[in-house]
């Protein structure tokens, strides 16, 4: 199977320290995941979960109306291992491309893993949609997600700052993206020999 056959398509929100607050050794810890796995342009499944941060457990006012999460959606979720797992067996030692749009994703994943003791779960190739977006299209800044799926002329799937909306979000992002993509391809020259039918024409002569 070909890498571009199999992605993974990630989207993480995280914990946020309030405006003024000094937290001693404060850090981003996941709290919501959502995950697209995708097989040969067709979703294979979909994952979506709160998660439990294990540092500062209690979300700041500012992290519960910036992504509009509750306490009690965040403590009834998994915890961060159960995460690790899952992501994990969604890999099932079959690595492809595993897409996120920006880099925090990955960066807060593997600090998380490392301030847990956990082994990092991915294997895939890592892409920055957001990178490969801004390159494409010669942006000098860095597009927001629902900024680029609206320029586009579409809408994002569902509610912003949702991590398994997000996801889906990129995955339809990066299917635009690959299309453009095709339609850039330079076709190869055709030979003489795609022009003329010479069978035909020895025979006229023959």
């Amino acid at each position: 199977m070909r890498e571009k056959e199999r992605a993974i398509f990630i989207d993480f929100e995280f914990t946020m320290p309030d405006r003024h607050s000094k937290r001693r050794g404060f850090y981003q810890e996941i709290i919501e995941a959502g995950i697209v796995l995708v097989e040969k342009g067709q979703i294979i499944e979909q994952f979506s979960s709160f998660v439990v941060p294990v540092r500062f457990p209690v979300l700041t006012e500012r992290c519960r109306s910036f992504l509009n999460i509750t306490q009690k959606q965040v403590d009834g979720g998994i915890s961060f291992h159960e995460l690790v797992l899952k992501l994990k067996a969604l890999e099932s030692q079959r690595p492809g491309l595993v897409i996120t749009w920006g880099n925090m994703d990955m960066k807060v994943l593997r600090h998380n893993c490392q301030q847990a003791g956990a082994e990092f779960p991915l294997n895939g190739r890592e892409v920055d949609l957001s990178m490969e977006y801004k390159r494409f299209f010669g942006d000098q800044n860095q597009t927001g997600l629902w900024k680029a799926v609206q320029e586009y002329g579409r809408e994002g799937t569902g509610r912003h700052h949702r991590a398994l909306d997000d996801a889906l979000t990129t995955y339809h992002i990066y299917k635009l993206v690959e299309k453009d993509k095709q339609y850039l391809q330079k076709p190869q020259p055709t030979t003489i020999g795609d022009r003329v039918d010479f069978s035909k024409l020895f025979n006229k002569f023959a």
